[in-house]
């Protein structure tokens, strides 16, 4: 028979999935994993949507894939990505790729393209969001790597990728790490889109005494309009859910403890190498982390709070709803603007139209107000901001004083809200015209002879704060 155009190994939920889509679509696709009973059981089961050719060994599994080769890995990121990877590059010739469409540090990504770039293999760091009903029907794909690679890649990742309004929620982001990077950032904001809507939930039910199921309603009524996204859709879902052992609700039997996987930590984390405030996703992963810490939690539970425990105000939901929207605009600057630092960084050359476009379906945070996202960055491309954006910053201006009351009552109510708090005060600094960082940088002086710069003059200089105070040119 003819070759396999693609190839994908690993054939755990993501790897099996992303095989049938690309079969699916009238793609060959060669299939192998390092369990052969796993291969078998995938074209026993699912052999009807298209062509797989199946492969025991990795020899076989090379030879049944046409040039240039295209050979999938969806194995754990880490070291089990770079063992799959020493065991096929001897195995391929020049203009062959490796596409590594796990969570990989983008680091890594960088490394191992380096390598196998002067092995003449391209190493194609490739992002992919949807989970495994994205990966089967459509996800959003991030890949980066070659411009040589994605000419004959592309096509393909396109072809299977979630389509809005007839364009392919996938496009060329960039070099070497570049498609990782945006991933992660992604997954990022996802953190803090999720720790704002969970935040507005909390406000609902225990600020305004909604049930959930009114709360449900809520939400279904907001997934009609700007606010409409998947993750506003799911949870509208989980909260009229009742558990079937019982007949509680379904958010009340779950332990209130959220796990991560460590996406959320590698952004915060890049953001601070990169010198970019990202106080809403940091906010979200510390978030989740305190609520994994019960004993801490345990030990709190007699603390004093406010004796006030319900707001009396029949517009709360909408003026929640308005801080929800408010706080989204800020976390997704902060994604973008971490993306544009980033590509400045490396050199990647990133558009961040381009990365709002094919996060438009597909991947966890797609939602309604991307096509704002992308309007404001073609109008602007070099934008410094989001929240300059004419569009978002009439909605922030409009939404301010529903946005600050609602932060205010989650402090008198004792309800914590660290993702609109930090999202107003991330607004609120942009917003000043002089900051508390001077006070900041006086006593960087006073203490270490850190020098600071004066807003009269050139230079820096220095107070010689242990004698008679003068001032010398640092």
């Amino acid at each position: 028979m003819d070759k396999a155009r693609i190839g994908v190994t690993g054939l755990a939920v993501m790897g099996r999935n992303l095989a049938r889509n690309l079969a699916r679509h009238g793609h060959p696709v060669a299939v192998h994993n390092r369990t052969p009973a796993r291969t078998k059981a995938l074209v026993e089961e699912f052999g009807d949507e298209g062509t797989f050719v199946p492969a025991e060994r990795p020899e076989d599994f090379v030879a049944a894939l046409e040039r240039p080769r295209r050979l999938v890995i969806m194995v754990k990121a880490g070291d089990p990505t770079d063992a799959v990877i020493d065991e096929y590059a001897p195995l391929l010739e020049p203009g062959d790729m490796i596409v590594d469409g796990g969570n990989a540090h983008y680091l890594d990504t960088r490394r191992r393209e380096a390598a196998l770039r002067e092995r003449g293999l391209h190493f194609v760091g490739t992002g992919v969001s949807g989970g495994e009903e994205g990966a089967l029907n459509g996800p959003s794909i991030m890949p980066g790597g070659s411009p040589e690679s994605y000419e004959a890649l592309g096509p393909l990742l396109e072809d299977i990728s979630a389509h809005v309004d007839g364009t392919p929620c996938c496009a060329h982001v960039g070099p070497d790490g570049a498609g990782h990077f945006v991933k992660m950032v992604h997954n990022g904001i996802e953190y803090a889109d999720m720790q704002l809507i969970a935040e507005s939930y909390d406000l609902l039910r225990h600020g305004a005494g909604l049930a959930p199921a009114e709360i449900a309603e809520v939400f279904r009524t907001w997934n009609t309009g700007r606010l409409e996204s998947y993750l506003i859709e799911i949870t509208a879902e989980v909260l009229a859910h009742t558990d079937s052992a019982t007949g509680k609700p379904f958010v009340d039997i779950v332990l209130d403890q959220a796990e991560q996987k460590g996406t959320g930590r590698w952004t915060v984390q890049t953001a601070l190498d990169l010198g970019v405030p990202v106080g809403g996703i940091a906010e979200a992963v510390f978030a989740r982390s305190v609520s994994g810490h019960a004993a801490l939690r345990e030990a709190s539970q007699n603390l004093p709070g406010p004796s006030r425990t319900r707001v009396d105000d029949s517009g709360f939901a909408d003026a929640v709803e308005q801080a929800l929207y408010a706080s989204k605009i800020v976390a997704y600057a902060q994604g973008f603007h971490q993306i544009q630092a980033g590509s400045a960084e490396y050199g990647w050359n990133i558009d961040p139209g381009a990365m709002a476009t094919i996060w438009r379906g597909g991947c966890i945070i797609r939602a309604r107000f991307l096509d704002r996202i992308r309007a404001a960055y073609e109008a602007d491309p070099s934008t410094p901001t989001l929240l300059t954006d004419d569009h978002f910053a009439e909605a922030l201006g409009n939404a301010q004083d529903a946005w600050r009351n609602v932060v205010a009552t989650s402090a008198r109510l004792g309800i914590p809200a660290p993702g609109f708090s930090t999202a107003l005060a991330y607004y609120d600094s942009l917003r000043a015209q002089r900051l508390p960082a001077a006070l900041t940088q006086g006593q960087r002086d006073f203490f270490g002879a850190h020098t600071y710069r004066r807003t009269d003059r050139e230079g820096s200089f220095h107070t010689l704060w242990g004698g008679d105070r003068t001032e010398i040119t640092g």
